[in-house]
């Protein structure tokens, strides 16, 4: 499997989204994606502790440690590539995280409009 083209929702050179703990389809701390990420983790967000509840109430528990998978749970803080559906969904029950555009790989704007993800929009370095 190879991945899409690294490019962001802004056009430019997709940025890394976090490597402690490692995020992204390929495990390669981008929000990379190919034809076989079928959820689409493109969207590179900032984890919220509102987030991660709704999350875990919808089915998806991202906070609690997973040791076989060698996954410590995430925190609030850490940069996670979520799925384009998740976050809209997070958007639409008014708890989405914050966003960093330049490392959201451009094949989220499938799911969520660009305005909706500059509304969570933060720097690489914030």
């Amino acid at each position: 499997m190879e991945p899409d083209d690294s490019i962001n929702v802004l056009g430019g050179p997709l940025a890394i989204c976090g490597t402690d703990p490692i995020t992204g389809f390929f495990r390669d701390g981008h929000c990379n994606t190919c034809a076989a990420d079928a959820g689409s983790h493109t969207v590179c967000a900032v984890m919220t502790a509102e987030f991660l509840a709704l999350s875990k109430y919808l089915g998806n528990d991202l906070s609690t440690p997973q040791p076989a998978y060698g996954f410590a749970g995430l925190k609030a803080g850490d940069p996670w590539c979520l799925c384009a559906g998740r976050f809209l969904q997070a958007h639409d029950e008014g708890a989405a995280p914050k966003v960093h555009l330049e490392a959201t790989h451009k094949r989220a704007l499938e799911i969520v409009p660009l305005e909706v993800l500059e509304m969570y929009g933060v720097g690489t370095g914030d």
